[in-house]
């Protein structure tokens, strides 16, 4: 059974599809760069070489292999395969295409693959259409889009569906790619055509795990980049023709060496230092060069704790909004998340009093400073039976006293870890500290008369008999 018929094909005298198109991989050993769905062994494959496939809701990146890899499974399946998009179809074509698969089936030819791309596009009620006949096995869906399928499919949808996600291509998957296009494709075979290492390492890094975006541009700078200084008037492809079909202009940026490293640490001091002109200028400069939005994101997240603190503890609030805003936009729009986030730590007054605390902490705890939990705050449930001569509830519950604030023992220490430097909001913790102390050294407060309260959760465990 022929799943790709030749009349959807080029035609004598057509222009070729684009190399991406010719590079498609024809089995599941073709497609590099996504072996945590489908090495050996993996659920993916084994429901596709065992032919127990059900629907399927693929998601990742442009350019990391969903349209590639409904090809294959409908190839390795056998098939029969129909796409649509998202964008171009509406209820009415999703209709005709589940009509042509039964009428397929019933006169045996066989099940159907539909492939729906960009299947986020998809309103609601076009969602449903589809759940019956996914439901029955008329067909097998297979979804493909860019954005996480839990804020964009119906959960009826999802919950009938197996879902992976594909990660973006890693620079050795890209450089696969592109040598084994050298290699196989006859237009470029036919022109003899080489790739320079350090224009074969700038593609592979400067494509963001794109296999399409790599490919096309081979492709282009083959054809129009090259130049003829090769064996035999062969072209030889440059990273100046690498960097012209690209459209982008290499950045001194090596994400595995010292310049990976060097313009994160300058993006993190400028932070540090207050200065947003700066932090924003590395920024961009790690954004041109390719670098994972994803991680400056994290960077951000850890600097808003280590550096920002609590004298502005909107820092990192900020900071994990734009973690999530990265993950659900994307490249190129998440720049402008990335420089919002950016501009507003490293305005922000700065504080690394909560870091000094936790890393005191754990030098005492790690150096075998361990203390005991006091009586009085242990869970109720476990406390021992000579309870009653320490008192029938030793606990100082604080909102029974005035300012809901009492001084007890919460750990038997000589030190203190937590000091806010007055910067920002951390000048009224720092005050509302000193008040608390100084009330601390006056005669113990009487209780404030108020409605009963269950006394933390502890408390409310017992009543469930669970301990904490």
């Amino acid at each position: 059974m022929d799943l790709f018929p030749a009349e959807n094909g080029p035609k004598e005298g057509d222009r070729l599809p684009p190399l991406a198109a010719r590079m498609r991989p024809q089995t599941l050993d073709d497609i590099v760069g996504q072996e945590a769905i489908l090495a050996p062994g993996k659920l993916l494959r084994r429901a596709i070489e065992a032919d127990r496939l059900s629907s399927v809701i693929l998601y990742g990146p442009p350019g990391c292999g969903k349209t590639s890899l409904a090809e294959v499974i409908a190839l390795a399946t056998r098939r029969a395969f129909e796409r649509t998009s998202g964008v171009a179809a509406n209820v009415e074509t999703l209709r005709g295409l589940m009509r042509q698969a039964a009428y397929r089936k019933a006169n045996g030819g066989g099940d159907t693959i539909l492939f729906v791309d960009e299947i986020h596009r998809f309103n609601k009620a076009q969602q449903d259409v589809l759940l019956h006949d996914v439901e029955k096995g008329a067909i097998t869906l297979i979804g493909a889009t860019t954005h996480h399928p839990g804020f964009f499919i119906n959960t009826p949808l999802t919950s009938r569906s197996l879902v992976f996600e594909l990660s973006p291509l890693s620079e050795a998957a890209i450089r696969t790619l592109v040598e084994r296009a050298l290699r196989q494709d006859p237009e470029l075979t036919a022109l003899g055509a080489t790739l320079e290492p350090d224009a074969a390492d700038w593609l592979a890094s400067v494509c963001e795990g794109d296999a399409r975006r790599a490919l096309n541009a081979l492709e282009v700078a083959a054809l129009s980049g090259g130049d003829r200084t090769g064996p035999a008037g062969a072209v030889r492809i440059t990273r100046e023709a690498i960097e012209e079909s690209v459209q982008k202009k290499a950045v001194v940026y090596d994400r595995d060496e010292e310049g990976h490293y060097d313009t994160i640490s300058a993006f993190i001091k400028s932070l540090r230092g207050s200065d947003p002109d700066a932090a924003v200028y590395w920024l961009a400069k790690m954004l041109s060069a390719g670098e994972d939005p994803r991680f400056v994101a994290r960077r951000l997240i850890i600097f808003a704790s280590e550096d920002v603190g609590n004298a502005d503890p909107r820092g990192l609030t900020l900071a994990v909004a734009a973690m999530r805003g990265v993950e659900f936009v994307g490249m190129p729009e998440a720049r402008i998340i990335l420089a919002q986030a950016t501009t507003y730590l490293a305005t922000a007054p700065k504080s690394n009093a909560s870091y000094k605390a936790i890393q005191t902490a754990m030098g005492d705890v790690e150096s075998g400073r361990v203390l005991a939990v006091p009586h009085a705050l242990r869970n109720k449930p476990v406390r021992s039976v000579n309870a009653a001569e320490r008192g029938a509830d030793p606990y100082l519950y604080p909102h029974d006293f005035a300012g809901h604030h009492v001084k007890q023992e919460y750990a038997a220490l000589q030190r203190r870890y937590y000091e806010p430097d007055g910067q920002g909001y951390e000048d009224v913790i720092r005050q509302r500290l000193e008040r608390w102390r100084a009330a601390a050294a006056k005669p113990a407060p009487e209780r404030v008369a108020r409605p009963p309260t269950k006394r933390g959760g502890s408390d409310r465990k017992k009543q469930t008999g669970k301990r904490s």
